[in-house]
């Protein structure tokens, strides 16, 4: 028996499209001799469709798109889809073939943590599903499942030989191998193999990394797909078990995280129509690196990238930015501020006659820069790229209306410190960011001399104490336990809860980490807790 992986990116809502996907894989598929096609989570609606699932009429489509699949002939379907009966929704997958349902199956365990809201929308399933093609006896599981004893053991229970395994399971670092481990628990406990299709492509904040794979008897790894690509993995099923197919390399954890964030651009991007992206350029890492990672998303001819300097600029900061423009072969624009930003202070300065300079002059800097990229962003229909990190994210060490103005955050989940390591990794591909942007010490260059460590503490404690306290959930005591400065910990935890107003106003971006400042950080503004 010969199973077919569909790891594929499909659109949420475009369940039409979605449907012929599938269709075509199974052609695919069956042209190499394939009895089943396996495919991801809802994969007939993307993951996930969110309050799109509280609509009858996106169920009456996704009939459609189920009626459209099942008239195929000659291969086994098992599709990923929501299913309303009565007044309960599900988390579901349907084997198809022939023109037939042989069954449905609706998921067991369903996550309510991190990302996901999948108890706001389903019911867990109760009972498993077991069907049997060529003689061999198929258990089917959906994503969550694994994670738990009790699905696969059921499964087993029920008569299954061989587990498959439907999932949209989104990416973070080191995701991959606990996935694995998961699966090879499950195998471990039932003695069964298991085929495991993940879903790829990105889907707002999330991206979903691919590299499906199977398991044998054994627990070891027989077939794997690569990452963050379309593919159609085979696997081979005889004597009880999964054989040996093809094997692709992963990714190291810099190229994956790189990866994550170009999948990310790339299908924000194309699946909302923009033609394009523009971002402001300022000769640090930051814009250098949101730079790297546009172009290698969209490609050089869709992006635009602008220069705003004003006289705290650094020569050095526009001369490494047309260094960098001169590698990527980017379209730029030079647009100097500071005539604008003489004009706002004249306006203002009645209002503001007898009051010292402070972060206001700063913050007006940034707001022009943010209000010219969006004007830029109207006239050409491109999507504007904030260019600001997590640490910054983390400590409001970033300006509402200004360079935080845009659309989509490609560093949102990236700390600093992680900035300069993805750079360093970018560079040993080809040799597209400036050295001197990467040793330069970081600075917003909106007051003479400024560095960014005149307001934050250095980026390798900032970002410590950020992972433990967002990403870990430790609290501030259990930090300085850890070793940590009472007054850097305290520091960066007030600097955390004041800035909530910011992060709910920040534009969505990919996640990376186990815990970003987006569907998995859910914090009041108004709190007092301490």
């Amino acid at each position: 028996m010969r199973i077919a992986l569909a790891q594929f990116n499909p659109v949420v809502g475009d369940i039409a499209g979605n449907a012929q996907k599938i269709v075509d894989l199974a052609h695919a598929a069956m042209a190499q001799g394939a009895d089943i096609l396996l495919t991801p989570e809802l994969a007939l609606t993307g993951y996930s469709p969110e309050d799109l699932l509280l609509r009858d009429s996106f169920y009456r489509e996704v009939a459609r798109g189920l009626d459209r699949i099942e008239q195929l002939d000659d291969i086994t379907v098992i599709v990923g889809h929501p299913a309303k009966i009565g007044n309960e929704r599900f988390n579901a997958a349907t084997v198809l073939r022939d023109g037939h349902r042989l069954g449905q199956y609706h998921k067991m365990q369903l996550p309510n943590n991190e990302v996901f809201d999948e108890c706001r929308y389903f019911t867990p399933g109760a009972a498993p599903l077991v069907f049997e093609q060529n003689g061999v006896k198929v258990g089917v599981l959906i994503c969550e499942d694994i994670w738990h004893l009790e699905p696969a053991a059921e499964t087993a229970d029920a008569g299954a030989e061989l587990i498959v395994a439907l999932n949209a399971s989104p990416f973070h670092r080191d995701k991959v191998e606990t996935r694995q481990q998961m699966a090879r628990f499950r195998v471990e406990e039932t003695g069964l193999p298991m085929a495991y299709v993940q879903m790829v492509g990105g889907q707002d904040e999330l991206v979903f990394d691919g590299a499906s794979f199977a398991l044998n008897k054994s627990g070891d790894v027989v077939a794997q797909a690569a990452a963050y690509d379309d593919e159609l993995l085979l696997v081979d099923y005889a004597d009880g078990d999964l054989l040996p197919g093809t094997r692709a390399a992963l990714p190291d954890a810099l190229e994956s995280v790189y990866r994550a964030l170009v999948v990310g651009v790339r299908d924000y991007i194309g699946k909302n129509g923009f033609p394009g992206a523009l971002l402001g350029l300022s000769g640090g890492i930051d814009s250098a690196l949101t730079l790297a990672v546009a172009v290698d998303a969209l490609g050089a001819d869709k992006v635009h990238a602008v220069m705003m300097p004003s006289r705290y600029t650094a020569d050095i900061s526009v001369t490494d930015s047309r260094d960098m423009i001169a590698r990527l072969g980017v379209k730029y624009d030079e647009i100097e501020i500071w005539p604008m930003y003489e004009s706002f202070m004249a306006g203002l300065a009645p209002s503001f006659a007898g009051l010292e300079m402070d972060t206001t002059e700063e913050n007006l800097q940034a707001r022009i820069r943010g209000t010219l990229l969006m004007a830029l962003s109207n006239k050409s229909g491109k999507l504007v790229l904030t260019t600001g990190n997590k640490s910054e994210m983390t400590t409001g060490y970033c300006t509402l209306y200004g360079d935080m103005a845009g659309g989509f955050a490609v560093l949102k989940d990236v700390a600093k410190t992680l900035v300069f390591e993805l750079c360093r990794w970018r560079n040993t591909v080809s040799d597209v960011i400036p050295e001197r942007i990467i040793t330069r010490p970081p600075s917003a260059e909106l007051r003479p001399d400024q560095k960014d460590q005149d307001s934050l503490p250095p980026y390798e404690i900032l970002d410590a104490i950020m992972a433990r306290y967002v990403e870990d959930n430790q609290s501030a005591a259990d930090i300085i336990a850890a070793g940590y400065a009472e007054a850097d910990v305290n520091r960066v935890v007030r600097l955390l809860k004041i800035n909530e107003y910011k992060r709910r106003q920040a534009p969505v971006g990919p996640r990376v980490t186990p815990r970003g400042f987006g569907k998995d950080w859910r914090y009041p503004i108004t709190n007092k807790f301490s």
